[in-house]
């Protein structure tokens, strides 16, 4: 039987009851873009986890990219998600708030009134996208942000990470990965700018860097983490030559910085392209915080990672969707029921809330 996945684990100013965590998830129930009664349930369902990262959420009207993705921007936003966090901690859990904001990863048909396709660079997306009211459309060219877009972003996810607060998260979790907006400033796929937002390395880090430093002085970076996707392909992100110095960077920055935690994402288990060793030892070595690692685990991977000193926690994903009690699951070794992911999307409960 595995131990150290079901060890306590110190994380920030909280005590987590094991180190299994439920890895963050789109899965577009959240009707008007408000967090509601089915969401809270759901959640709470699968308090076991010692920690729960919420699905994407988006701090601006302009990260609104998917079909009935939740918000946090305004006070519906937060009494929605204060419903969600109060029944994840009568259930034992902590939750932190996974903020993404999805950049050129958009529609205008998914957008609330007078919101603005923006991202670092105008350079087209391929493929289509969803939405409620015209179907698959293809994705439309962002428009690239002005100096005064990108304080604006940055100001947006400060004010949403006090919003979370105010709902009662245990902490924030910035999405810098899969292809949105922060990780569109790290990849030259997405940044073509010349100003000191792209360009270098130290320039392209920027604004990941920022944002951090900012969303950590108003909560506290104790309460806040990253997730990263080194070598990821999603959203037609690519890796040049300096891949590794950007992470490298990235983590002295943040380990400067004291975030809690940082989160990779390895996608290899679903076809992805292989996240290096290489790269993975880098953050390893330059960062002084908590390790999150991510990626088709089971319990005994999981366990001889977390011996190795690989990471401190490990996320699981899919396996939480159809298996509500996961962490109970797993420290028993019962067998683990298979979701339908026909059901990862749709409005309702049925292959949401109806697992046991």
């Amino acid at each position: 039987m595995s131990k150290l996945l079901f060890s306590e684990l110190p994380f920030g100013p909280h005590q987590l009851k094991n180190r299994v965590v439920m890895a963050p998830m789109t899965r577009s129930r959240a009707i008007g873009n408000v967090p509601n009664e089915l969401m809270a349930l759901y959640y709470s369902q699968r308090a076991g986890a010692g920690l729960i990262i919420t699905e994407g959420t988006s701090p601006s009207p302009n990260g609104l990219g998917y079909a009935r993705i939740p918000g946090l921007f305004d006070q519906d936003h937060v009494r929605g998600w204060k419903n969600v966090t109060d029944r994840v901690h009568r259930a034992g859990g902590r939750i932190f708030v996974q903020l993404m904001h999805t950049g050129r990863v958009s529609h205008p048909a998914n957008f609330p009134a007078g919101a603005r396709l923006l991202a670092p660079s105008a350079i087209p997306l391929s493929g289509t996208m969803y939405t409620d009211s015209q179907g698959m459309q293809p994705y439309p060219i962002a428009q690239a942000m002005t100096e005064a877009d990108i304080e604006q972003a940055i100001a947006e996810f400060v004010t949403s990470s006090r919003l979370a607060v105010e709902a009662g998260f245990d902490g924030v979790e910035l999405h810098g990965a899969n292809g949105y907006l922060i990780d569109q400033f790290l990849n030259t796929a997405s940044n073509h700018r010349t100003d000191g937002w792209g360009g270098s390395v130290a320039n392209r880090i920027r604004f990941a860097v920022e944002t951090a430093r900012r969303v950590g002085e108003a909560i506290g970076f104790d309460r806040l983490g990253i997730r990263l996707s080194p070598y990821g392909v999603f959203n037609d992100m690519t890796a040049d030559s300096e891949i590794e110095n950007v992470y490298e960077n990235l983590a002295k920055e943040f380990s400067r910085l004291g975030l809690l935690y940082i989160h990779i994402v390895d996608h290899s288990s679903m076809g992805a392209p292989e996240v290096k060793v290489s790269v993975k030892q880098k953050i390893r070595d330059h960062f002084k915080g908590l390790l999150i690692l991510s990626g088709g685990y089971d319990a005994n991977r999981a366990e001889a990672d977390l011996v190795e000193k690989r990471g401190d926690l490990v996320a699981f994903g899919r396996p939480f969707i159809s298996n509500p009690a996961l962490a109970a699951k797993l420290q028993a070794g019962s067998a683990l029921s298979a979701p339908d992911p026909s059901t990862f999307y749709l409005p309702g409960e049925k292959g949401y809330t109806d697992y046991t």
